[in-house]
């Protein structure tokens, strides 16, 4: 049974054409067309393109170009009619309307989870406490002494176990009567969990 690559070895013999001078006629690479009359499909190119290298081969030897693509659709392994199923396109990332909820509901559960976090933290904490006047050591030549400092806002502050107002950014400040035998100020802040803050200072009475 004649198969595509002896029926173009015999013509192009027959013909007295080297592979070289057919390649120069029909500007098909010799390797191709060695390779086709060989009937090397792995060298080849996909199928298309072999159907139009037999096409202007058959020109070239002045053969039936209709018998040769026949033999050619015969012969050739069908395995070479590639078709990708699945193109790249679809492994592709694409950015969608679900992804977007699914990121915008994960960082609402981010920022809900730090921010009961935070508060968890601050609720169990110490509350923070500053006290600015009076100094450490400090002479008291009056009867009354001021009391000033800062605590967080939603704590309590008591000096010298009296209550004092504090205002919404956590600052307090009070005139506390003392005697001559007052030796310190206790300014004490509580947080609402119970947790406490003390600063003591060391004072100076010294009435005229």
């Amino acid at each position: 049974m004649k198969t595509i690559g002896r029926a173009l070895k015999e013509a192009r013999t027959q013909k007295r054409l080297s592979l070289s001078k057919l390649e120069s006629q029909t500007k098909i690479k010799k390797n191709f067309i060695q390779a086709i009359e060989n009937e090397d499909w792995e060298s080849l190119p996909e199928f298309p393109v072999v159907v139009g290298f037999v096409k202007s081969i058959a020109g070239a030897l002045k053969i039936s170009e209709r018998n040769l693509v026949a033999l050619l659709r015969r012969d050739y392994p069908p395995k070479a009619l590639s078709i990708n199923p699945k193109p790249d396109v679809v492994n592709k990332f694409v950015w969608s309307p679900k992804l977007t909820f699914a990121v915008g509901v994960a960082t609402v559960l981010v920022l809900i989870s730090g921010y009961l976090a935070f508060q968890y933290k601050r609720f169990v904490s110490s509350p923070s406490l500053s006290v600015s006047e009076p100094k450490e050591n400090q002479v008291i030549s009056q009867r009354k002494v001021k009391v000033t400092g800062k605590t967080d806002s939603d704590a309590t502050v008591k000096v010298n176990n009296q209550p004092v107002l504090i205002d919404s950014e956590g600052n307090f400040s009070v005139e506390l009567e003392i005697f001559e035998g007052t030796k310190e100020i206790e300014v004490k802040a509580t947080s609402r969990s119970g947790r406490e803050s003390v600063v003591h200072r060391k004072i100076k009475p010294e009435f005229k």
